[in-house]
């Protein structure tokens, strides 16, 4: 065997193995998974689990809160001697709540929108293209301040606004991918063979574009929860019940912060670590999926 062969055969199997090491989806993907399912857990079973009342003042006679860390509270107290590991946890619910149904309305109609333009094309992608232009041409914040300036604060306005501003990128990217399909063998075969647009549509393309668009989804719900922390310092998040963003909030003075960093840090850590988390877990599965793809 020559010399060239050799390294032929080396390179290849260099390329196979930096491709599978690729397709999987490391110990990084598994880590961030397991703490997105113990926030959503603590979240969704909050009311059950033995977690204080959130509202609740614990004052402590002879002392003045707010309370550092304790085994009585974890993450110690506010000023208003409200417990922070209750209020963190009750917090969740609010704005992973706000992340859900904001993706969940950008994949239900940009998702629709997108993969209409990228199938018909035409007149129905000029339209919904433009569509797309205007609301991302369109400052984001200002959208979501003037809507909840003028809607009431409550927690279905903050997630319908944020699903507003989320149907255009989640959009683009199922129009992207269904112009990228809609050529394809698979397509051209149905077609072929009498298939109406619909069927193609729903059972040819769509489980194609749910692999990106699920990807991007969890992203977009990292953005969401930000963008829902960024609203309560601007006193235009949710009125009712604690969010990460409100908790964080009453922390965030000066004085706060030299006495009682806890009040402030530990939410801000609890939220860095599940945006962090949303972050890799959908960058990995993107990563993931576009590499299978490509071996396909």
């Amino acid at each position: 065997m020559s010399d060239g062969t050799i390294h032929s055969a080396e390179t290849a199997q260099a390329n196979a193995d930096g491709a599978a090491s690729k397709r999987r989806l490391g110990i990084g993907f598994w880590i961030a998974a397991v703490w997105l399912f113990i926030v959503f857990s603590a979240a969704l079973f909050a009311p059950w689990l033995p977690f204080k009342n959130p509202d609740n003042n614990f004052i402590v006679s002879g002392e003045r809160p707010p309370y550092a860390p304790s085994t009585t509270h974890l993450f110690g107290t506010d000023q208003d001697a409200r417990d922070l590991l209750a209020r963190t946890v009750f917090g969740a619910r609010v704005s992973l709540t706000v992340g859900l149904v904001a993706i969940g309305m950008g994949m239900l109609f940009g998702g629709f929108m997108g993969i209409m333009a990228g199938y018909f094309r035409g007149w129905w992608d000029r339209v919904i293209s433009f569509v797309f232009i205007i609301f991302l041409s369109f400052p984001a914040l200002v959208l979501a301040i003037l809507i909840t300036a003028l809607l009431e604060r409550s927690l279905r306005t903050i997630s319908i606004t944020l699903g507003i501003l989320s149907i255009a990128p989640v959009g683009r990217i199922a129009r992207a991918t269904t112009i990228s399909f809609a050529d394809r063998e698979f397509v051209l075969a149905a077609r072929t063979l009498g298939a109406k647009n619909g069927r193609i549509i729903v059972r040819e393309l769509l489980p194609n574009v749910l692999i990106p668009m699920s990807a991007l989804a969890l992203l977009g719900m990292a953005v969401a929860v930000v963008a829902e922390g960024g609203l309560a310092f601007l006193g235009l998040s949710v009125e009712k019940g604690p969010t990460w963003g409100k908790v964080i909030l009453t922390g965030a003075g000066s004085r706060d912060l030299q006495k009682a960093p806890w009040i402030a840090i530990i939410p801000i850590i609890v939220l860095f670590l599940t945006v962090l988390a949303l972050n890799f877990a959908g960058d990995r599965i993107r990563s993931y999926f576009d590499v299978r793809e490509t071996a396909l």
